[in-house]
């Protein structure tokens, strides 16, 4: 794969501004409503109006129109709009549309935002029974008839596999979950706020898809993040400390699904966090080591543990080891199983707390934070970095 050019980016754009809705199972307002509300509040960090805005970036899977949020929130002409597909696995990649954007010069101002009913509104988790017609739908159409019709049902199989491979347990899952909880106990804007967890706790939490539990699982969420991305000179004229961009990438391995690629190979990795992996080590020139701290993309606990050692920060089989030694402290804010199920954006903006020296669960002199989007899809990541 050529990299030629790809580090033309790392250092050029940065991350001045993040808002957020408060976090819960019943909004009580519309999609739209949401998105706005994130986008002002970003921008409100940013010291920035809406008038400044000059581009928008989101999910395909987002409700809300760019020129309707850009109506809503006061936001004039636009030059820039994009969406990135693939769910969760989009996240650092809207991201990454934003300073493509703001390094070639076609926007000033971009804000990445997604918001959601997710839990008072359309589940994700509930499955793809009543998927419309489509390309994408006739690809599941091979695994759904044997029954496998949720997220948890396909991430099982991945996970039983990764078990049986290491000769492990399901305790090892246990490991991830109790880190998050312990971080969102104590994160105030977290919706398990003060209710950690025990490894045995884990372990009596109901079967969801073995050998996935109830605690493997992240939650179901209604909210709205918003991130305010812009050229780094303007950003250090800005109140709060920019996030540099440092490297962002997106990658899909070769005979990639989504979430179904049990005939790819090994099912016990994630070729695609690999392709991502390669990128962001070469072009930033840094390695598993530099990094402070790690925001993980935590759908389900058990690819928490395959991406950590897709991106080299152990061995195969080792990572749950890894994650109970605190070595890497590891999403800080609580992640999707402890504060928000949020598409990964909310994991964007604890990287950018850690940087600012903001977080609820800080990390002493965190000047380097990766964050990972959506796996068993198509899917994308960043490292931000302290100014100077």
């Amino acid at each position: 794969m050529s990299l030629r050019g790809a580090d033309a980016l790392g250092g050029r754009a940065a991350i001045a501004g993040i808002g957020a809705t408060e976090f819960s199972k019943d909004s009580g307002r519309s999609e739209l409503k949401l998105a706005v509300e994130a986008v002002r509040a970003a921008l409100d960090d940013a010291g920035l109006s809406p008038g400044d805005v000059d581009g928008l970036v989101t999910f395909t899977m987002d409700t809300s129109p760019e020129i309707t949020v850009a109506q809503a929130a006061g936001i004039g002409e636009l030059s820039f709009f994009s969406r990135v597909h693939y769910g969760g696995g989009a996240a650092c990649a809207t991201v990454q549309q934003a300073a493509l954007a703001v390094a070639a010069g076609i926007a000033e101002v971009v804000v990445c935002y997604r918001a959601f009913n997710e839990r008072s509104g359309r589940r994700f988790g509930a499955g793809v029974q009543r998927r419309e017609p489509s390309a994408e739908g006739a690809a599941l159409g091979w695994v759904m008839p044997f029954g496998l019709l949720t997220p948890a049902s396909w991430v099982a199989m991945a996970a039983q596999r990764y078990l049986h491979v290491h000769g492990l347990t399901t305790e090892v899952f246990g490991q991830v979950a109790v880190v998050a909880r312990r971080h969102a106990a104590n994160n105030p804007a977290a919706y398990f706020h003060g209710r950690p967890i025990t490894l045995a706790e884990h372990a009596a939490s109901r079967w969801i898809a073995e050998p996935l539990r109830l605690l493997d699982c992240c939650q179901e969420t209604d909210g709205g993040q918003a991130i305010v991305v812009t050229g780094v000179e303007r950003a250090r004229e800005l109140p709060q400390p920019p996030a540099v961009i440092v490297a962002a990438a997106q990658g899909a391995g070769r005979g990639q699904e989504q979430m179904t690629g049990f005939h790819r190979g090994d099912p016990a990795g994630l070729p695609e966090s690999g392709v991502v992996a390669r990128q962001l080590w070469q072009t930033s020139g840094l390695a598993p080591a530099d990094i402070d701290v790690g925001i993980v993309y935590d759908h389900f606990t058990p690819f928490v543990l395959m991406q950590l050692e897709e991106f080299g920060f152990c061995k195969p089989g080792e990572a749950a080891g890894f994650v109970a030694s605190g070595a890497l402290p590891l999403n800080t804010h609580g992640g999707q199983l402890g504060e928000a199920y949020l598409h990964g954006m909310n994991g964007i903006a604890e990287a950018v707390r850690q940087l600012r020296g903001t977080s609820p669960n800080q990390t002493p002199g965190a000047a380097r934070v990766l964050v990972t989007a959506g796996t068993g899809v198509p899917t994308s990541g960043l490292i931000l970095s302290a100014d100077g």
